[in-house]
This record gives C-alpha cells, structure tokens and sequence, in this order.
C-alpha cells in the first residue's frame, strides 16, 4: 500500500469513492484522472490527467477505478493489474462487515451498506449507498449493487451482473453472469441466461 490514491473517474460515481477514501483517512493524499479536459478539479481535489496517464502512475499511487459501466471498470482494472499496479479497496467507515466476509481489490462499499457472515465479495465490485447482502452469499467480480437493492442468505450472482436500485433477490438465487436487473424488480428463482430482467416476479424483458 502506498500513501497517495489516484481515482480514475471525478465524476459522480467517483465522487463518492473519493468522499469514502477521505473518511477512511489512509491516504495522505489524493488526486482525480479524468478524461474531461475541462475538469481541474472535483470536490476540491485535483484532477492530474486522464485515465491514460495511470500507466504512468502506478509506482507513485495506490489506485482506484471509479468507473460505474462494469465493462469499462474490468477491463480498466485488469489491464492496471497486468501492468503492477496497487488496487485500492475502499470501504466506508459506516458499512457493516460481517464475520468471515472476503472482499477482493477494487471494490467499493458505501454508506450503510450491509454485508453479512460468510460472505465472498470479488474484484472490482459496487456494493453501493444502503444496499444488504446477507450471509453465505458470492459476488464474483464487476458486480454492481445499487442503492437500496436486497440480496437474501446464500445468493449467487455471476460476473459483471448489475442489480437494479431497490432490486430484491430472494434466497438461494443464482443469477448468471452478465444479466441487468430493473430497479424494483423480485427475483424469486434462478436466472440463468444472460439478459435484462424487470418486474414483480422478475421475468426476462423483449429486447
């Protein structure tokens, strides 16, 4: 661990992962890439380049992908990893780790999150504002959990899958990888094409 973070990503989603990272207080300091030209700065904090310009960085700087697409965020993160680089974990001071939870690098939990006993979290993931994820369950990596979402006991979701805000998934869910759950939407049994699925039960939307 290195005492600077470089966040790639100043906006929205990266300004929270800088807010999580400041309250952690473990970096001495902490700088933006962004490939908005025109932006100098974001929460005060100093934007130095853009995203390309990591490469560079990574002896310097601990880094973190603030990036929300979970595409984008993989290949950015796999391509840093090859390269050497420190990736950065952030977890907020008032998310709840359970007993016996693994969380992988480049993952964010955010504010009043929840994650319970026995739990595996992979690389890269977004667990975000307010969501549970209960005992027992595995989030392979580039997950993203939205605010508010609800995962029961001994749930599966595949790689680079996105649970929709307010989303619930009842227990012994698997869903597979690469599947988009609506916001609101239930899902009572297991899903296993890829696809975007919306409702109450979910069912897989007409594309």
């Amino acid at each position: 661990m290195k005492n600077k973070l470089l966040i790639i990503g100043a906006s929205g989603h990266g300004k929270v992962a800088a807010d999580i990272a400041l309250k952690m207080n473990t970096w001495k300091r902490i700088a933006f890439l962004d490939d908005n030209e025109c932006l100098i700065s974001s929460m005060g904090i100093e934007v130095v380049g853009k995203s390309f310009d990591a490469f560079d960085l990574i002896e310097e700087y601990d880094i973190f992908v603030a990036i929300g697409d979970n595409r984008t965020r993989e290949a950015l993160q796999e391509t840093l990893e090859i390269k050497g680089a420190s990736i950065a974990t952030l977890i907020h001071p008032a998310a709840v780790i359970g007993d016996e939870v693994e969380i992988e690098t480049g993952t964010v939990i955010m504010a009043g999150a929840v994650v319970n006993c026995c739990t595996k979290v992979g690389k890269g993931c977004i667990i975000n504002t307010g969501a549970t994820i209960d005992h027992d369950n595995l989030l392979e990596d580039y997950v993203h959990v939205s605010p508010g979402a609800h995962l029961a006991g001994l749930v599966k979701v595949g790689r680079g899958s996105w649970l929709g805000v307010g989303s619930t998934v009842s227990n012994h869910v698997t869903i597979t990888a690469h599947c988009r759950v609506g916001a609101g939407a239930v899902v009572v049994k297991d899903i296993t094409d890829p696809g975007t699925y919306i409702g109450v039960p979910a069912r897989r939307a007409k594309e």
